[in-house]
């Protein structure tokens, strides 16, 4: 049975990570799955990258493919869904956005026909699991391939339908999976599709002090909540990243924003006749203030709540959102807010 209420990511294991078997064996243990089980979540996130499963030339890793049968087993004891997340492809990378001498997914038919192929072979590995959700690929950022990316859906889907017809598919629009960009995608007219969405709005809150954005230094602290004028100023030196922020009214920026960022993710979904929403990741930045990361979950939680939307935090370990970055009673108090 397919549970997708409240997950958790395994960022950081198969993905944006040193590609080596001793890495692999010590990141993620089968007795995390039982703590993420017993902490109370119903499904975990996993992000791979493609070279799990392919070297650079593209030939098949039997190791790789053996690991995520592994894994899918350990979540399978502790009845868990499990969404094998393609985080990286051969020729995409979304750290790489908007440099096509790195990202030739959308242009380069040869490369397109290696996504394909690499989706028919996990297809093929995985799909008799009942409780395993495929998803595309986790970030496309650049608004130039928006029509490309629809394409691409399309023909890896029907692909995946020769395979199984009955495993769910996710997949979301561009700009790092937005909210506001799902209104780009076609209409759904396959009954087995979640539409997701990531969200980390607004982001000079939940990237504060990201030492890979060095304009957040300039920001400084950012509170939860807080005035739209204080907002307004950083999202300002972010120079459109949170352009969202700029276009709010009122006084304060609290749960009336996240209430209308994810009712345009709820309308958009609804519009394209998506069966279901999905977040498949949120969080804030462990460098921001404690009381203040806790409350905006709060917040979000409860939008998601009234929309009956699932999610998956990002993210359980490390990766500079890690649970285990907090004190022991924050991370408590994470796991609290983000399983109910």
């Amino acid at each position: 049975m397919i549970q997708l209420n409240r997950g958790i990511n395994l960022g950081g294991f198969l993905s944006q990570c040193v590609h080596e078997k001793a890495h692999y064996d010590s990141f993620i243990l089968e007795e995390d799955i039982k703590k993420i089980k017993e902490m109370r979540y119903d499904h975990v996130r996993l992000p791979i990258d493609y070279e799990i499963f392919q070297t650079e030339a593209g030939d098949r890793i039997d190791e790789g493919f053996q690991r995520v049968h592994d894994i899918i087993g350990w979540t399978r004891k502790n009845d868990l869904t499990i969404i094998l997340d393609l985080h990286r492809a051969y020729g995409y990378d979304f750290n790489d956005a908007n440099d096509d001498s790195k990202n030739r997914l959308f242009f380069d038919k040869s490369v397109q026909d290696r996504f394909v192929d690499l989706w028919k072979d996990i297809a093929t590995e995985y799909h008799k699991y009942d409780n395993l959700v495929f998803e595309l690929l986790n970030e496309v950022v650049e608004e130039k391939a928006a029509e490309a990316w629809n394409d691409l859906i399309a023909r890896t889907v029907a692909e995946i339908r020769k395979i199984t017809a009955d495993t769910r598919i996710i997949y979301g629009g561009i700009k790092w999976n937005s909210a506001e960009t799902i209104k780009y995608l076609r209409p759904v007219t396959d009954p087995n599709t979640i539409i997701t969405f990531h969200f980390y709005m607004p982001h000079v809150f939940t990237h504060q002090h990201a030492y890979w954005m060095p304009e957040m230094e300039e920001v400084g602290d950012m509170s939860y909540p807080d005035t739209v004028e204080k907002y307004k100023w950083a999202a300002n030196i972010l120079g459109g990243q949170d352009s969202s922020v700029m276009e709010m009214t009122g006084e304060m920026m609290d749960i009336d924003y996240i209430r209308k960022m994810v009712k345009v993710a709820v309308d958009s979904a609804k519009n394209i006749g998506a069966p279901m929403l999905y977040v498949g990741e949120y969080g804030v930045i462990d460098k921001a203030p404690a009381e203040d990361m806790l409350r905006w979950l709060a917040d979000t939680l409860k939008v998601y709540g009234e929309n009956n939307i699932g999610c998956a935090f990002w993210t359980y370990r490390k990766m500079d959102f890690g649970i285990d970055l907090w004190d022991e009673d924050t991370g408590k108090k994470i796991v609290e807010i983000t399983t109910k």
